[in-house]
This record gives C-alpha cells, sequence and structure tokens, in this order.
C-alpha cells in the first residue's frame, strides 16, 4: 500500500504541476488534465475498491445481516463518494454553483435511499419499549 500512495501522490504532483504550467496558456488543456488525472487516480483504485467490497459482503454474510440493508448502505456510499468526485470536478472549472446543486443531489439521494433503514430501526426500537397497556 505504500507504493500505491506514492504513485498517486506522484501522478497528482506532477499533474498539478503541469496544470499550473498550463493554466495561463492552455486553461481549457489544463482542466482537461485536470480531470483526466483524477478519473486515473480513481481507475488505479478499483482493484482496492474491489476488494474492500468482497470483505464487507464477506462480514455481512458471516455475521447474518440483511442484505436488502447491506446493498442499500454500500449505494449510499458509492453516491456519497460520485458527488464527492463530481462536486470537486465541478468546483475545479470553477462552477461552484453547479457544484453545490450535486452535493445536494447527493444528499437527497442519500436520505430518499435511508429511509427504509430508518423506518427498520423506528420499528425495532418501537418493538424494544415494553407496552403500558395492563
Amino acid at each position: 500500500m505504500a507504493i500505491e500512495i506514492l504513485q498517486i501522490v506522484g501522478i497528482g504532483l506532477i499533474a498539478t504541476f503541469l496544470v499550473v504550467l498550463l493554466k495561463e496558456h492552455k486553461s481549457s488543456v489544463a482542466f482537461l488534465l485536470t480531470v483526466f488525472v483524477g478519473c486515473t487516480i480513481f481507475l488505479f483504485l478499483i482493484d482496492q475498491i474491489s476488494a474492500i467490497l468482497h470483505m464487507l459482503q464477506k462480514i455481512a454474510s458471516d455475521t447474518n445481516v440483511n442484505m436488502v440493508y447491506f446493498e442499500t448502505i454500500l449505494k449510499i456510499i458509492g453516491i456519497s463518494y460520485i458527488a464527492e468526485f463530481a462536486s470537486q470536478i465541478s468546483k475545479d472549472a470553477g462552477q461552484g454553483a453547479i457544484a453545490s446543486k450535486i452535493e445536494l443531489g447527493g444528499k437527497i439521494l442519500i436520505l430518499a435511499m435511508a429511509i427504509p433503514i430508518l423506518t427498520a430501526i423506528i420499528e425495532t426500537v418501537i418493538g424494544l419499549i415494553p407496552s403500558s397497556r395492563g
């Protein structure tokens, strides 16, 4: 893992240097380089992401967690990372307003996906409260 972070940092620093040099004369090329490097770093991490997902699935199956809830949580995590990535690209392009809307969209989608989990938690808690009928 130490080598991988050094590679990511190296790619990032080289790209940063090139973007700074290109920004004054070829700002569109500098932006495209920023997006390309961001996507490259993400693709570089696909194997690690896959290993993490496999490990989490194994833990969920070993502990008999309802897979619907597990999959929902993974989707929520995915939405948050994708929204953050897109938001940062928009900010890099100087489009803070669009970045804010992407973040808002991600938050609303996360809330919508979390409602079934919140409902199950509330129902479980209510089921644990002793009845006062007597």
